[in-house]
């Protein structure tokens, strides 16, 4: 089974991963794990070391002639500003030469990571619980997503909302999100177009609101959260178990999108809405259509007691607004024990549109695992032949 490990610090000298259990034979580039490292960065609303970093992964192992081995695969992502921070970052020295950070901001892990691990320096929690670490996550997981588009499951994304903007009524979304979906690479389709938006909204008018409001909200000195929809298409039935609680595909799902850092909340299809429905506005109604099992809607968002049903996967996370605020909320010193305003540390006023695509990929390891279990193999050449049978 897939598994990964990432390493390395916000401001260190790189980031590290380690990904384990691909199966051999599958074609992977460089340029191809540095275009989701490029979407990663890009969206309105971005701060300074965004313009600082140019993210490109070196690959270490694992890979021959652009083809997985079986192998560890193992990646590095230098850090273009360890330049800056080679003193107050160094591995061997002394840490009292360096100014200790003693303020946490609201929100952040600052605080209790510190209290847990015993640190008088925020700074060891800052470096770790920084969402730059997100960037190895990505490249990672984006060796798994080209295993799962070789067996024809593609994963996209878009943005619903940024803040307040967002899209009032989903008709139009959803007809649009309907047509690409015929396609087994639907979602690779709706991710093209997403990806075409500053903000990653599949509609421009309300791409160009929600633009507005982040340089509104930018002027304020506050930050911005919003919600992301993310999609699989190309799922056969039958991923995941309904035996085992641990074993549930949607609660596997639930816990790598929780994972991402400022995750707040994960639902599958239209899940929250739900709870205040009747069955009969709820659930996926069976038909025949061209002699095959259908059904008339999917608001379960491809999902039924833990398995796929055979419909585009569709998942909804929900980012909060970034911790580190231009204008700062009230913290304390935790040396001298006094009130003072929260530190600013460099930081994004909106990173939903990069959100969006972290979503992505962290998903991908599951899915993938979910797939070897049923047709699993050695080789993708051995993979495929199992799963051309099980069809």
């Amino acid at each position: 089974m897939i598994r990964y490990l990432t390493a390395g610090e916000s401001h260190g000298q790189a980031l590290v991963g380690i990904v384990e259990g691909v199966p051999a034979g599958v074609s992977i580039t460089a340029e191809y794990v540095n275009h989701q490292l490029w979407r990663r960065q890009q969206g309105y609303g971005r701060g300074g070391r965004m313009k600082i970093e140019s993210d490109t992964v070196e690959i270490l192992s694992g890979i021959r002639f652009g083809t997985t081995l079986g192998s560890p695969i193992a990646l590095l992502i230098r850090n273009a500003d360890w330049n800056h921070w080679a003193e107050r970052m160094a591995v061997q020295g002394d840490g009292n030469a360096v100014e200790k950070i003693t303020i946490p901001r609201p929100g952040h892990v600052d605080f209790a990571g510190s209290v847990k691990y015993g640190f008088d320096d925020i700074r060891n929690t800052i470096e770790r619980g920084s969402a730059r670490e997100t960037a190895m996550r990505v490249a990672c997981c984006t060796i798994v997503r080209k295993f799962l588009e070789d067996v024809g499951m593609f994963v996209g994304s878009h943005v619903l909302s940024i803040g307040q903007v967002g899209v009032d009524n989903r008709r139009d979304i959803d007809r649009l999100i309907a047509r690409f979906m015929k396609a087994s690479c639907g979602a690779y389709k709706i991710t093209e177009l997403a990806d075409k938006s500053e903000v990653r909204m599949l509609d421009a008018s309300i791409a160009e609101k929600a633009v507005n409001f982040i340089k509104r909200v930018k002027k304020k000195g506050d930050t911005l959260g919003g919600l992301a929809e993310v999609l699989v298409s190309g799922v056969p039935v039958g991923l995941g178990s309904h035996v085992h609680f641990d074993r549930k595909l949607d609660g596997q799902l639930a816990q790598a999108l929780m994972s991402i850092q400022a995750a707040k909340g994960v639902e599958i299809g239209f899940g929250f809405a739900q709870a205040t429905q009747f069955g009969s506005q709820v659930h996926d109604e069976f038909e025949i259509r061209d002699k095959k099992i259908a059904r008339s809607s999917n608001r379960a968002g491809g999902l039924e007691g833990g398995v796929t049903n055979g419909e585009t996967i569709v998942l909804h996370a929900a980012m909060k607004p970034i911790s580190t605020l231009a204008r700062p909320l009230k913290s304390v010193d935790l040396k001298i024990r006094k009130g003072v305003a929260a530190r600013y540390e460099r930081s994004d006023v909106c990173a939903v549109p990069a959100f969006s695509v972290i979503a992505e990929a962290v998903i991908a390891p599951v899915l993938a695992n979910a797939f070897l279990e049923k047709f699993g193999g050695d080789s993708l050449l051995e993979i495929k032949t199992r799963y051309k049978k099980g069809q």
